[in-house]
């Protein structure tokens, strides 16, 4: 582990909490980013329960989004699984690595400390994507709490109170969602650590590059952000 292994690390590291910091609020001084502007979408999707009986078209959006965070979830547990397989297969792999150009040879408990830091990160996605996973669930239990279109008019204010209630827990599970997906994102350029520190800079860099692409200077954000005032 030389001096650029851990500059490699910090780089990396501050890279993704700066990122997550940037996107998941509204600063002055930066535009709106992708995340935010589908915030708003959310609002109004779900304030659209108020002119509608029929919450059956809220609840099967809903099941979709959790199917989709439930595959992501499998997904992080085979990753896991993987990084095991790994540490059951140091050598083989240090052969493998060996004849890779560019690769720094690595010594095994380098090469474990390595396949530690994959765990955590896959970990970490996990639970991000079991809690967005339950927050979805529960977010479809609150739609069923808005009152029918003609409920609505006795009692505006607990109607737009039920509504905000689930608007939030939405939001919140969006954001664990995307804060699971970040991380295999981020998996992605911690891998190229495994050939060298050049590498994992490298890898890292491309992987910012495509994150903040896509949240600030995508198509998709061009057109969520028709229409939004924010």
């Amino acid at each position: 582990m030389s001096h650029l292994d851990f500059i490699a690390v910090f780089v990396c590291f501050v890279g993704w909490v700066l990122f997550a910091w940037s996107i998941d609020r509204k600063h002055g001084f930066m535009p709106v980013s992708l995340s935010q502007a589908m915030n708003i979408h959310r609002a109004r999707w779900l304030e659209n329960c108020l002119c509608r009986d029929l919450k059956m078209i809220d609840t099967s959006i809903l099941a979709g989004l959790q199917q989709g965070t439930g595959f992501f979830a499998s997904t992080a547990l085979f990753a896991i699984g993987g990084c095991f397989a790994l540490l059951g297969a140091t050598d083989q792999v240090l052969g493998v690595l060996s004849g890779i150009p560019l690769s720094v040879p690595a010594e095994r408990d380098a090469f474990e400390l390595k396949v530690a830091g994959l765990l955590i990160i896959f970990a970490y996605s996990f639970f991000k994507f079991g809690w967005s996973y339950r927050l979805f669930n529960y977010c479809q239990i609150l739609i069923g709490c808005i009152p029918m279109v003609d409920e609505v008019e006795k009692n505006r204010e607990h109607a737009q109170l039920a509504v905000r209630r689930a608007v939030e827990i939405n939001i919140l599970a969006g954001k664990h969602f995307n804060a699971g997906f970040r991380a295999i994102f981020i998996s992605l350029g911690y891998i190229g650590w495994f050939i060298g520190p050049v590498v994992f800079l490298i890898s890292t860099a491309l992987v910012m590059i495509v994150l903040v692409r896509r949240q600030y200077f995508s198509a998709a954000r061009r057109a969520l952000m028709s229409g939004v005032d924010i």
